[in-house]
């Protein structure tokens, strides 16, 4: 089983999938834990690549397709409440 923790605004650090049959246990910051799997975790996890891709005007690999500039490829932390394991 994999354990991970809340941050105080309400992340997880999470760069990559997790394999879809694990275990994930959170502690959230208001002392409760529940229990993910994998595959629920790599969902909010490509949904929050969705949402920072399209915030960030990146196609669908991540790439920037105007003009030149560097710009962070992914994310790092994914946000995650209490109820979100269903």
């Amino acid at each position: 089983m994999i354990s991970l923790q809340q941050d105080p605004e309400g992340f997880v650090r999470m760069k990559r999938h997790f394999p879809a049959g694990a275990s994930v246990a959170i502690l959230f910051t208001d002392g409760t834990q529940e229990i993910f799997t994998g595959q629920r975790l790599n969902e909010i996890y490509d949904q929050a690549l969705a949402a920072y891709r399209a915030g960030n005007h990146l196609d669908a690999k991540g790439f920037n397709r105007g003009p030149r500039k560097k710009v962070q490829q992914g994310i790092d932390f994914v946000a995650v409440a209490p109820g979100m394991s269903t």
